[in-house]
């Protein structure tokens, strides 16, 4: 035992000497290795690990074994057992050195300090090991002590169980201490816990930092002003719904802000209602579904989300329609009017499941039976909410909402209507619908490109929104916590992997912005295109002022654009872009001319074509616009106690005032002063058979250009305006703006589509029923062309020859309307289906090339 023990005492060097050599790899070897010239240390012990391993001494020995892959393995598993006296001898004048010690060794090199523990483990046990020889020997002279011993040992025993009873009780007293210890170990572990979860905590809400700050900031600024604000706000969607942006701003800046102002109510100086109101990640979402970016659409889509009364839309151009067909269809959209026999029905089902309702194409008076849908007369009967519908009463959904649209581009509505309802003009901007023709035009020229800014828009407000969302539950969680913020691991956890997420949402949106002003750079060559096809639809919707007859679609526009674009296509399928766009300016301006002739009285046509030209070259810049209102509305005399008097007596009083008038436009100066002086030659001029061509007395032929000469001839010869303004057309625009076409039915067929019918506005004795039977029959149409005149009892035979149509493909003519007007709201909704049937199409056909796409796409890859 003794020879055991003192063996056992060379074990823990020993072992410790292992440990450390299976700790060397490689890299530690490859470091002593690298010395040119080792330390004094590290040569010391290097050379006894070579005195052990019986090779040579000196470096070079050294480091061609320690090139050896199994140099440390070789010493891991050395023959400890046999070291001889010879080496041990030389082993312990090393060990003996005072500087050969493993923490000295370390100082130089951490490797050198594991060969050095070995060094001296395995002189340690060398050392002992022939030590325990002798002892084996002594065992049996032990042995005989051994009988002694165990009568000792008896003796022992009983002192033993005294030292039991002492080690139970310092047991007792270990185990206590034990469980201190325990419960140190685990508090130090939920301190460290805390303290991770409060460095999570803190990483996590550092970038909220700066925005909250921020907020907080605005939100401070914000809330000094809000008395005024909400004032503002809840004046614009009481009065602003039915007014265009022109009448707004000047409401909120010229009255309502200057009104507050005097008060001293705090209000905030640059007041916007629609930021005031929404959230521009819905703002956003809005622009997606339809309605257009500008900021006159914008508010009224706060005023129809916001409101508390159900909006009635003034929506001629289906704008809003769109818009809410394409924000409300996911919740299951009922479309009514109050044509259908059983829109009332459908009404109590949606006010009971609270689904939203659109009644559209209603006229300037609503059915009563809408009274307590407009009014929300909502009865709460024991923890239930009902509303009466006719003969009923039906249980009210919160969810339920109802929207109300008119095509009426004017209508007058009763104050009673407009007390219910919160009346919203869609009536589309230059703005917005630069916006949409420009999305058009870049669709179909580089679709590429629209299909990336589409695709972008979607991803940037779902971006947004998902950003806005994170952000909202951190908010959440941390009003939510209870206690200390670090015990809630959930809470932290959650910030985290939200603070994540929020990271790279934001770079996504970083890049995708990025890209999106690339893109939008590269859509803005196309913009002169949507420029001029958005004034010419504007100066289209203008003629309704001349003749309420004149009311024109948007979507036929539309119509129009795609179809001179695609002309265009075809005729310069690889020119440049700006020749292309000059080329579809040109197509597309003649192409509204054209167009539009056909639906216009003859008097109007050249009013139809002077009107295209002022707005062109007033988007041009070309056009002075003083000279041009002088142009439309002549000079009115206000005081007539300063004006002159009139030196030419042959002159009218009406001229003189156009004359004196016209002096104080900038570049008329010193007329008045010409007509004093030079009366006679004005005089010449003015009898002159055509004064439009005869030059100008004096100066003024070199100082007046076109547009000047003929407010000119408009002040004193006013019967020869219309000549000066063809040929102002013919010189700006060219002379086929002055011709209007022939009408050719040919034509009229071939420019129009099979979901839209052609209206034929007849004067009394004309009929054109033979012209059509001669285009069908040279159509190849005559045996699928059917002919009806509308009267008393018509009504279903007519309807039956229309299904028969369009499943057919026929060619129907419905003659004398007026006399089957009861019927013309039937007819309305038949047509309407034409349209709901064409979006169908179109979007099978998207679906159809989306999946061709795909495949091809696959095959590609494939």
């Amino acid at each position: 035992e003794n020879a055991q023990r003192d063996l056992d005492a060379a074990l823990p060097a020993l072992e410790a000497a292992m440990k450390a050599l299976e700790a060397l790899n490689k890299k530690d070897m490859t470091e002593i290795r690298s010395y040119g010239k080792p330390p004094e240390l590290v040569e010391r012990v290097m050379d006894a690990v070579m005195i052990l391993r019986g090779a040579a001494t000196g470096w070079q020995e050294a480091k061609r074994q320690l090139s050896d892959s199994n140099f440390i393995h070789q010493l891991i598993s050395f023959d400890k057992d046999n070291i001889s006296d010879k080496i041990l001898k030389k082993i312990g004048h090393y060990c003996s050195d005072p500087n050969f010690q493993p923490d000295i060794v370390g100082r130089v090199s951490l490797a050198a300090k594991s060969l050095c523990m070995w060094v001296r483990a395995m002189e340690v046990y060398g050392r002992i090991y022939r030590m325990v020889e002798p002892k084996k020997k002594r065992l049996e002279e032990a042995s005989i002590k051994l009988n002694k011993a165990q009568e000792d040992l008896r003796q022992a025993q009983s002192k033993l169980r005294e030292v039991e009873e002492k080690v139970e009780d310092l047991k007792r007293q270990y185990d206590e201490r034990l469980k201190k210890k325990e419960d140190l170990r685990m508090e130090a572990e939920m301190l460290e816990t805390k303290l991770d979860r409060a460095g999570k905590l803190v990483t996590g809400l550092a970038g909220e930092r700066v925005r909250w700050e921020a907020s907080a900031e605005k939100l401070e600024e914000g809330m000094a002003y809000l008395v005024g604000d909400c004032l503002m706000a809840a004046a614009f969607m009481s009065y602003a719904g039915p007014f265009l942006s022109n009448y707004r701003d000047e409401l909120v800046q010229n009255i309502w802000l200057k009104k507050v102002r005097e008060l001293s109510v705090p209000c905030n100086p640059d007041f916007n209602f629609a930021a005031f109101l929404a959230r521009p990640t819905s703002v956003r979402q809005w622009n997606i579904q339809g309605l257009p970016s500008d900021s006159f659409s914008t508010e009224n889509g706060v005023v129809v989300t916001r409101g508390r009364r159900w909006p009635l839309m003034i929506d001629p151009q289906g704008q809003a329609i769109k818009w809410i067909k394409n924000m409300e269809t996911s919740r299951g959209l009922k479309i009514i009017d109050l044509q259908q026999p059983d829109f009332l029905r459908t009404l109590e089902n949606a006010v009971q499941f609270g689904s939203p309702v659109l009644l559209q194409n209603v006229q300037e008076e609503l059915d009563p039976s809408l009274g307590p849908v407009l009014n929300k007369s909502i009865i709460k009967t024991g923890g239930r909410m009902l509303i009466r519908l006719g003969d009923k009463e039906v249980e009210y959904n919160p969810d339920f909402k109802f929207y109300i649209t008119t095509k009426l581009s004017n209508p007058h509505y009763t104050p009673e209507i407009a007390t219910k309802t919160t009346i919203v003009n869609f009536a589309v901007k230059e703005q917005g619908l630069e916006a949409q023709l420009l999305g058009i035009v870049v669709r179909q020229v580089r679709p590429d490109l629209e299909e990336q800014k589409d695709s972008l828009v979607v991803n940037i407000a779902a971006g947004k929104k998902k950003l806005e969302d994170l952000e909202n539950e951190i908010l959440r969680l941390l009003n939510a916590a209870e206690g200390s913020l670090l015990d809630d691991e959930v809470l932290v956890n959650t910030l985290q992997s939200s603070k994540t997420t929020s990271q790279e949402v934001s770079e996504q949106l970083e890049v995708s912005e990025q890209t999106e002003v690339k893109i939008d750079a590269a859509r803005e060559e196309y913009r002169p295109c949507a420029q001029r096809a958005s004034i010419l639809f504007f100066v289209l919707s203008d003629m309704g002022r001349i003749d309420p007859m004149y009311q024109f679609s948007l979507d036929s526009y539309i119509e129009l654009f795609n179809t001179s674009i695609k002309k265009i296509k075809e005729k310069n399928p690889n020119s440049k872009i700006e020749e292309r766009i000059i080329a579809l300016n040109d197509y597309h301006t003649y192409a509204v001319y054209r167009y539009t002739c056909r639906g216009l009285f003859e008097r109007h046509k050249l009013l139809f074509s002077f009107q295209m030209c002022a707005k062109i070259m007033e988007a041009a810049s070309k056009l002075n616009m003083d000279e041009y209102n002088f142009f439309l509305r002549g000079g009115v005399v206000l005081d007539r106690e300063t004006q002159m008097d009139n030196p030419c007596a042959w002159l009218s009083d009406a001229s003189w005032d156009n004359i004196t008038e016209l002096d104080k436009l900038p570049s008329f100066h010193g007329l008045i002063n010409s007509f004093e002086q030079n009366g006679r030659d004005w005089q010449q001029w003015y009898t002159s058979a055509s004064p439009e061509v005869t030059p100008l007395p004096g100066e003024w032929e070199n100082a007046c250009n076109e547009l000047q000469r003929m407010l000119i001839v408009r002040s004193i010869r006013p019967d020869r305006v219309t000549l000066c303004a063809t040929s102002f057309i013919i010189n700006n625009l060219g002379t086929r703006f002055t011709e209007p076409p022939v009408l050719s039915m040919k034509a009229v067929v071939e420019d129009s589509t099979t979901h839209s019918p052609l209206i034929f506005v007849l004067s009394p004795g004309v009929d054109p029923t033979n012209e059509l039977l001669q285009l069908a029959q040279t159509s190849g149409m005559a045996e699928r062309f059917e002919s009806l005149s509308l009267g008393q009892g018509q009504a279903p035979i007519a309807t039956q020859l229309l299904r028969n149509g369009v499943k057919n493909g026929q060619w129907v003519f419905l003659a004398n309307c007026h006399l089957s007007l009861s019927w013309m709201p039937q007819l309305d909704k038949i047509v309407e289906q034409l349209q709901v049937r064409k979006t169908k199409e179109k979007k099978i056909k998207e679906k159809q090339k989306r999946r061709q796409d795909k495949r091809r796409k696959r095959e590609k890859e494939s």
